[in-house]
């Protein structure tokens, strides 16, 4: 049974041309220990996902109007809003995207760590609450904890804001981390210490990763298996290495060919994919990638694809899917 089930997650918005659709019947599964990438470019339902899943969508405009969340054999869908936030943080933690805004910029590192001990930990008294956040800086590789504890978010620098957020987010060891592209504006050189720092970190607690990004670079490094997102639905799912090895779907074959290659021939033009990820109001009827696919006939713009297993792990949301020579022509 795995950790974490979700089935036919809907998410809409309320705008001011009606109720919009942003993610539409999402599927996935997470086994404990284990590192799920979540790949797509943007705005294409990566950050709403993981935000329904947290409870965190902003109200009264977002809900979930369809799924079921299944976390340790439990519907959080169907439990009440207290017990929701008392799962939130200790059994399903997430770091967001950019820290400066996710961090209260008027409060110190302290307060907002303590914050949530006092919330999850009401018992722990003052001094027992310092020396967890000072435990915990210093696990996610802070160097002088308890002056760090005394500072605010402006005075720290980028590496060290998104060091805090993962303090925040690890500091009850939760069973689940989503990380919402957390090397998001990092020079190379940080992102790669972060990215160590959630595997050591995880390798150490046991956790069980989403890792959401449009990187698939950092995908190929640290994730087991593979969801493709595009414009609200998954549309190709599988083991990492199967994922670069014999992509299936139009898309991802895409975003893979869209990676500059060592051997590649210098100073020539990446490749792309022509057109724009469709806006919500206005999507193509079938298969929402027809309009930017080369494959696209009729059959994809009157009948959506289903989502189905092509192989033992791999899985696709594609008519077309078993046209392996001209997709690697």
């Amino acid at each position: 049974m795995p950790l974490l089930s979700v089935q036919d997650l809907s998410v809409a918005f309320a705008t001011d041309d009606g109720i919009v659709d942003v993610v539409d019947r999402v599927g996935l599964e997470l086994d404990k220990g284990e590192t799920l990438g979540l790949v797509g470019e943007s705005g294409c339902g990566k950050s709403v996902t993981a935000l329904a899943l947290m409870g965190l969508l902003p109200k009264p405009s977002g809900r979930i109007t369809n799924g079921k969340i299944v976390l340790g054999g439990h519907d959080l869908l169907d439990i009440s809003p207290q017990a929701r936030r008392s799962v939130r943080g200790r059994r399903i933690s997430m770091i967001f995207q950019e820290p400066m805004t996710a961090l209260n910029p008027v409060q110190r590192v302290g307060n907002q760590l303590m914050e949530s001990i006092r919330l999850h930990r009401p018992e722990a008294n003052k001094e027992e609450g310092h020396a967890e956040c000072v435990k915990i800086l210093e696990q996610v590789g802070i160097p002088e904890p308890n002056q760090r504890l005394t500072e605010y978010p402006h005075q720290l620098s980028g590496g060290m804001r998104q060091r805090v957020m993962i303090a925040m987010a690890l500091i009850h060891v939760p069973d689940i981390l989503i990380a919402d592209e957390p090397t998001t504006a990092l020079d190379v050189t940080i992102q790669a210490q972060i990215l160590e720092l959630i595997a050591d970190l995880q390798e150490s607690n046991g956790m069980s990763v989403i890792f959401i990004t449009h990187d698939l670079a950092v995908i190929a490094e640290i994730a087991d298996r593979v969801c493709v997102m595009y414009a609200g639905r998954v549309v190709e799912e599988s083991g990492a290495r199967d994922i670069f090895a014999s992509p299936m779907h139009p898309y991802t074959r895409g975003l893979l060919n869209s990676i500059p290659k060592l051997e590649g021939t210098p100073k020539t033009q990446l490749a792309t994919i022509p057109g724009l990820v469709p806006s919500f109001q206005n999507m193509p009827s079938g298969c929402r990638f027809r309009n930017r696919c080369t494959y696209a006939e009729s059959l994809c713009a009157d009948e959506v694809p289903k989502f189905r297993k092509q192989g033992p792990t791999h899985s696709v949301a594609c008519h077309y899917w078993h046209r392996q020579s001209e997709l690697s022509a």
